[in-house]
């Protein structure tokens, strides 16, 4: 996708450099799946919620560090001797490096484009901030952890990421491309359009009164909706893609399903225990954003909140 260079006024804070280690793997040992499952823990109980798992786990683990078990599968996560200093303002965290570039062009792409849906609206639209950590860092949610992947925190409005999963992304999920990696900000930029438009507070709210399963069925559906935000954003720099755009859109949808996850890693599917749908509703939520290019065909709740 070619999109213009970064805007340098962006929201951007970078953590990396500032000491600590990462735990190695996504999905490897059990720190990475304690902390994969730290954004439905805070969907369901919130900040506090997490904090008291995470403190106790750090407490029972004596601060261990767990080394991946998964082979080459595993994701990177830098060591202190390897962990990149950080930026110190938007300019120079968003050139450190390919990766922080690319996720700095498509944040502040996502930001114009959100912004202008907004004050077509009449709505007042309020900027998120884009967080670099490496391995480990400090969100307005609790710890965050290489193993949790990219996500948003609604506490602080940041969108916090580890660049190192552009990495995982195109080799242990086979999604390659700027346009995957475009997908996974935009997804999350999403999530920021769901806490403004005060979704995420309703679905927050449904899920501490609802049964784990009911609750699993609402965090799917927020996240389908935030992958049809995504085809949206796309839809609207439609002049900006490329032909392979698309294909490497699903594809990277389609690696990420529940579905295709479970069977990879435990051979077996769990349907109840889907948090972001299969790799088919993903599919089809991303590109029903692209064909629309209108949020108000995003409504993947039908009804529910």
């Amino acid at each position: 996708m070619r999109l213009d260079d970064f805007d340098p006024n962006i929201n951007v804070e970078d953590q990396r450099g500032q000491g600590g280690s990462g735990f190695g793997g996504f999905g490897g040992g059990g720190g990475g799946l304690l902390f994969a499952f730290l954004p439905f823990i805070f969907n369901r109980f919130g900040c506090l919620g997490v904090a008291v798992v995470a403190g106790l786990f750090f407490l029972l683990s004596g601060g261990l560090h767990f080394a991946d078990t998964g082979g080459s599968g595993g994701s990177y996560a830098p060591t202190s001797a390897t962990r990149p200093a950080g930026g110190t303002d938007a300019k120079s965290s968003c050139t450190i490096d390919a990766s922080s570039k690319v996720a700095c062009n498509a944040f502040s792409s996502a930001d114009k484009t959100w912004a202008a849906i907004f004050q077509q609206q009449g709505q007042r639209f309020v900027a998120p901030k884009l967080v670099f950590y490496s391995g480990n860092g400090q969100s307005g949610c609790g710890a965050a952890q290489s193993a949790m992947g990219p996500f948003y925190c609604p506490g602080d409005q940041g969108i916090y990421l580890d660049t190192s999963f552009f990495q995982e992304l195109s080799q242990r999920f086979g999604a390659p491309g700027d346009f995957a990696q475009d997908y996974v900000i935009a997804h999350e930029f999403g999530h920021h359009i769901q806490n403004l438009m005060g979704i995420s507070d309703r679905v927050t709210r449904l899920q501490r009164s609802s049964s784990e399963v009911e609750g699993n069925r609402l965090s799917v559906m927020l996240e389908l909706q935030a992958d049809c935000f995504a085809g949206v954003w796309a839809a609207q720099n439609r002049d900006r893609m490329e032909p392979n755009d698309l294909q490497e859109g699903m594809t990277a949808a389609k690696a990420i399903g529940d579905d295709t996850l479970q069977r990879e890693t435990q051979g077996r599917v769990m349907p109840d225990s889907f948090t972001h749908g299969t790799s088919e509703q993903r599919m089809t939520w991303l590109k029903r954003g692209i064909d629309t290019g209108d949020y108000r065909q995003c409504d993947t709740f039908a009804g529910a909140i």
